[in-house]
């Protein structure tokens, strides 16, 4: 026994009578709906957390001391001391002391 029923007629039948008709997507489409207004960027930029390390160099043994800093962006103190001291090296700087590790970021 078939009986031919709309799909208003089995919603209401098994949703009740509060249910609201499905529109059409050709009729959604012309509905004027206010468009999403851009965003503006901020012009801050991305910042990464960095590490700042403070080294005291000398390129003679008790001779004069000189402060070495270092900015990594490296999330690891490890790491950043490392490349402090590699870079430290670069500059011909013999005795290294690590001063402080720091973060930058706020």
């Amino acid at each position: 026994m078939a009986i031919d029923l709309s799909e208003e007629e089995m919603r209401k039948a098994l949703f009740g009578a509060g249910v609201e008709p499905i529109v059409p997507k050709q009729a959604a489409a012309t509905v004027d709906a206010p468009s999403p207004t851009p965003r503006t960027k901020n012009n801050t930029g991305y910042h990464s957390p960095r590490l700042r390390v403070t080294l005291h160099v000398s390129k003679e043994f008790e001779g004069d001391v000189d402060v070495f800093v270092h900015d990594s962006s490296s999330l690891s103190k490890l790491v950043a001391e490392q490349e402090a001291k590699s870079a430290a090296r670069k500059k011909n700087y013999r005795y290294i002391e690590v001063v402080s590790i720091e973060s930058t970021s706020k």
